[in-house]
């Protein structure tokens, strides 16, 4: 036995073999699963990082109206090419908060007032050392009123801002115990004097420079020789990020080698790829979730029982089985589910064809229902309308499905549109879920959703530090959102990255795509 699994630790060493695999092949030679586990972690422990070479991606979600700008972030290639360039005051880690630009923080007890200290000798890309200064303009350029950035719904319950020192003191209108998550966000990059000068620099403090920038096509980041966590990130000399919209070009890539990474790998093909030598599949559970967005304002969307017709003639359990293939969960029209800490069970909504119907012909509504679709959308998106076309169908209801150009999609169509199909990756926490696309006021919202008492619910969870009372505020939130607002929700859905042996230090995400956007940064390539 133990040459045989001598041979078998050596091929996960190498990178050749799968924990998984691994693991089955040990328990079939007689070992224990926590005698292979300890091995699996000796093993992990013994990867030295590799510096060098060019570690490529090929990437869907990217356009040529995409922007460096942190705030107009609204797809995978510019978010995982802000990762590399960009760097955060903190970031999600699985079990909590990872510090970076702020060495520590903390708040009063009533979590009204948080301060922030940033860490000295952090220096952005021009040679400027970040200062509090910095992120003080950076939060206020984003939170502006006026501002169009994907952060600005959850920052508008800010109401001061003040460096003072390495110091930034956040003053908010109400107690948000979350806050440190939501400086997490994506969009909220440091950047010199806050982005205010040029936004669309590229200039930030992550471990790449700025080399390339053709949205729609290529991006490239040089090592950035001043970052201020080297031993952590920024090991390849050189990432790149090619666009591959087109799933077939994007898996073929990574088959014949130009590319290392991939993300959005279509379920269908998963155990196809499993048996190709020289690849790993690499999913991630969380709150990713796919649907429809109805928006309430526009007709015939406006109307109660046709949002409800078109949310009762879903068959749910089809969709789930033939497009995710069981790489999902089913949704239940809500964008919470089981990953967030405060979330409750609700009935779940069932295909119900007879109810569609009689809230379809309660509607008025006479004719088809226009659908937009893409294949970026999300994988198997132009399947899944089929699928959503055939059962509604059953129900009386005429989906014409508009396969829209991958080009322009995220610009042309979403947030545009008044019936198209989406993806949301989620976020760390309710609150901020529901204040960057439910809440009346947010640049994001996407279905047009105006409800007061919806509104009144997220401001006083918000200030409730009572979890229980906290918990029951977010459960009418749960129900009123899934019955009132556009969203159709059919499926949360696991990511599905895929790479090649040839990377190093690859690992779980705690919730999005390529380790949570930080796979070009913190993996190498293997000597």
């Amino acid at each position: 036995m133990s040459k045989e699994l001598d041979h078998f630790i050596h091929q996960v060493s190498l990178g050749k073999m799968s924990r998984r695999d691994f693991l089955g092949r040990a328990a079939a030679l007689g070992a224990t699963a926590s005698f292979a586990n300890s091995f699996l972690s000796s093993v992990a422990l013994a990867q030295e990082p590799v510096r060098g070479g060019i570690l490529k991606a090929g990437l869907m979600g990217g356009q040529s109206t995409d922007s460096l700008d942190p705030a107009a972030i609204a797809d995978q290639v510019p978010f995982n090419f802000s990762r590399c360039w960009g760097e955060t005051l903190v970031a999600l880690k699985a079990g909590g908060l990872e510090h970076r630009i702020a060495e520590e923080f903390g708040s009063s007890t009533d979590a009204k007032v948080w301060t922030f200290k940033i860490r000295d000798g952090v220096e952005f890309h021009n040679g400027k050392t970040v200062t509090a200064e910095d992120v003080v303009a950076t939060l206020e350029r984003h939170s502006d009123k006026k501002s169009k950035s994907g952060a600005s719904g959850f920052l508008q319950g800010i109401e001061s801002l003040k460096a003072q020192g390495r110091d930034v003191v956040i003053t908010l209108k109400v107690p948000n115990a979350d806050l440190p998550y939501l400086m997490a966000d994506n969009h909220l990059v440091i950047q010199p004097n806050g982005g205010k000068d040029d936004p669309m620099a590229g200039i930030s403090a992550g471990p790449y420079k700025v080399a390339v920038n053709q949205p729609g096509t290529r991006y490239v980041g040089e090592r950035f020789q001043n970052y201020w966590q080297p031993d952590k990130m920024g090991f390849a000399d050189q990432v790149e990020i090619i666009v591959i919209n087109d799933p077939t070009a994007r898996t073929s890539a990574l088959q014949s080698g130009q590319v290392h990474v991939i993300n959005r790998v279509d379920p269908k093909i998963v155990d196809m790829l499993k048996r190709v030598p020289g690849l790993e599949i690499k999913p991630t559970s969380g709150p990713g979730h796919v649907g429809y967005i109805m928006q309430c304002d526009t007709a015939p969307f406006d109307n109660y029982d046709l949002r409800m017709a078109l949310k009762l003639a879903i068959d749910r359990e089809e969709m789930l089985g033939k497009i995710q293939r069981g790489y999902g969960t089913i949704g239940n029209d809500s964008s919470i589910n089981a990953a967030y800490p405060l979330f409750t069970e609700i009935e779940q909504r069932k295909y119900d064809p007879d109810e569609a119907k009689f809230h379809y012909k309660k509607s008025g509504h006479d004719g088809t229902v226009l659908l937009r679709t893409a294949t970026g959308a999300f994988p198997g998106a132009v399947d899944a309308a089929q699928l959503y076309q055939q059962s509604a169908a059953k129900a009386g209801i005429k989906l014409d499905i508009k396969r829209e150009p991958e080009d322009g999609y995220w610009s042309e169509v979403w947030l545009k549109q008044p019936f198209y199909a989406s993806y949301w990756s989620g976020r760390p926490t309710q609150d901020q879920m529901y204040s960057t696309f439910y809440e009346s006021s947010a640049n994001w919202n996407e279905t047009h959703f105006f409800n007061k008492k919806f509104d009144k619910l997220i401001d006083e969870a918000r200030g409730e530090l009572d979890q229980d009372k906290r918990k029951n505020l977010y459960h009418q939130m749960a129900l009123i959102s899934r019955d009132q607002s556009g969203y159709i929700i059919p499926m949360f859905t696991q990511y599905i990255d895929a790479i090649t042996d040839k990377v190093g230090g690859y690992s779980p995400g705690v919730n999005f795509e390529l380790m949570d956007g930080y796979s070009l940064c913190k993996c190498w390539l293997k000597g």
